[in-house]
């Protein structure tokens, strides 16, 4: 009588899964071939925020990016995926400052240096996490390329093109509209405001003064014709606040 193995009626990935992506990374299975003859073929990972953990938007973006990965790789192309993670500036220090609330501390009362040394804590320990889920779903990402983008070749990259174009005059410094967060004392992005519209006459009065103040640079016999402008009726003023 042969000894036969039962095969389980349910799939167990614990079971199935376990110790086979470290097989790969340790078998350097997912860096590129260095085959000269071979065609390049490439994806720069979107950099997940270490704001906190990966959500279901992630995983369905990478999977259809590591779909493709695969089908190059198997077709003889010389593939690299390159992981990445952001920084995210504004949204990690808040989450930072959000949880230093919980203990009933605020960054004033640690300080610059210690605040950043609470921010790197708290990148360390996501980004960690990230990396956990990246290989649970078999993500076949070159992690030796691995960058983050405080990473001192790529801040230096960053700096060196804006002087570039700031120096060929296609960026320049000067006032401009912005959103401001009043807790945090910084300019944020759109997306990372809450708009309200309310009455007011801030942009009423800006409005009018910016075009009093080009109409007096006017020569006189063109500024005279605008005397008649009556003042500018009232605008609604938007009011940003963080989410």
């Amino acid at each position: 009588m042969t000894n036969q193995k039962e095969m389980s009626t349910k799939y167990d990935p614990n079971r199935v899964e376990a110790g086979r992506y470290q097989e790969w990374l340790k078998a350097d299975a997912f860096k590129p071939n260095a085959n000269p003859d071979a065609k390049p073929y490439s994806i720069v990972i979107p950099p997940p925020n270490v704001t906190g953990k990966l959500h279901l938007g992630h995983a369905w973006d990478t999977t259809l990016q590591d779909m493709l990965i695969r089908q190059k790789r198997m077709q003889g192309y010389d593939v690299l995926w390159l992981p990445g993670m952001d920084h995210a500036g504004i949204a990690t220090q808040a989450k930072v400052e959000a949880k230093l609330a919980e203990e009933g501390i605020s960054r004033y009362d640690l300080g610059r240096e210690k605040f950043i040394d609470q921010v790197w804590e708290w990148k360390d320990e996501y980004a960690a996490t990230i990396h956990d889920q990246w290989a649970k779903l078999g993500l076949s990402l070159d992690y030796s390329r691995e960058r983050f983008t405080l990473d001192d070749g790529l801040s230096d990259a960053v700096r060196k093109v804006f002087v570039k174009l700031y120096n060929k005059g296609l960026i320049y410094r000067g006032e401009y509209i912005i959103n401001w967060d009043p807790k945090a004392r910084t300019p944020c992005q759109i997306s990372k405001s809450c708009i309200k519209m309310t009455k007011g006459r801030s942009i009423t009065f800006v409005t009018h003064y910016l075009m009093v103040l080009a109409i007096s640079k006017l020569p006189p016999l063109v500024r005279k014709r605008y005397q008649v402008i009556q003042r500018l009726p009232f605008i609604p003023m938007i009011r940003v606040t963080r989410i």
